[in-house]
């Protein structure tokens, strides 16, 4: 196989949308690139493949294509998931060079003092080091729990579960409610839809691809 007429031995090499793949002499035309915005329910995971059978956000959309989560949410949380075929377009939204912000909605244990959000939007220390400011705002009260609101621009592992723990204030449930200029809107769980090509757009936009 030749990839823009270099010789690859990797089949799972991804390419653009520009890019020249032959085979034996012969060009293969590119699969239709697809963009998918699922709202994950709980208890699934937003991986393309499990070992322990549980079920993938995968499965929440029709589609013939090899989708692949653009970052990912742990099994207890909901909300946004992308999925797409565009391996080049999903690298760079993940990569933590392009600051493509993510948005959640935290329901926390206690209400955050004005240093726990001073903490929040500073940094806080993790285990895996500092995180990058992000901004932090209460959006409810209600007893002994509240409403966070939280942008942040990197995707380490439960990060947000993470750092509302560090100021003293565990996630009690967790919602991703924006993915840069791609918001879940009224979208039910379990639900999918195909993005739009402005949203699309503004994707390739924030990955700084235009």
């Amino acid at each position: 196989m030749r990839i823009d007429g270099r010789v690859v031995t990797d089949p799972a090499r991804d390419v653009g949308e520009d890019t020249r793949v032959e085979v034996d002499g012969s060009r293969v035309a590119p699969e239709a690139l697809e963009y998918h915005l699922v709202h994950k329910p709980a208890g699934v995971v937003s991986t393309a493949h499990d070992p322990e059978g549980r079920p993938k956000v995968t499965e929440l959309v029709e589609s013939e294509a090899r989708l692949y989560p653009v970052g990912r949410l742990d099994v207890d949380s909901t909300g946004l998931v992308l999925l797409t075929n565009n391996g080049a377009l999903a690298n760079r939204l993940m990569h933590p060079r392009y600051e493509v912000p993510r948005t959640y909605r935290a329901r926390v244990a206690g209400t955050p003092s004005k240093q726990a959000l001073h903490d929040l939007r500073k940094g806080v220390e993790l285990e895996d080091g500092r995180t990058s400011p992000a901004r932090a705002e209460v959006l409810t009260r209600a007893g002994r729990e509240s409403e966070l609101e939280l942008t942040i621009h990197e995707g380490r592992k439960r990060i947000v579960r993470r750092m509302c723990e560090a100021v003293g204030h565990p996630v009690k449930a967790l919602q991703r409610v924006s993915f840069g200029p791609v918001t879940l809107g009224r979208l039910r769980p379990g639900d999918s839809r195909k993005l739009r090509p402005h949203e699309v757009d503004a994707l390739r936009r924030a990955a700084g691809l235009d």
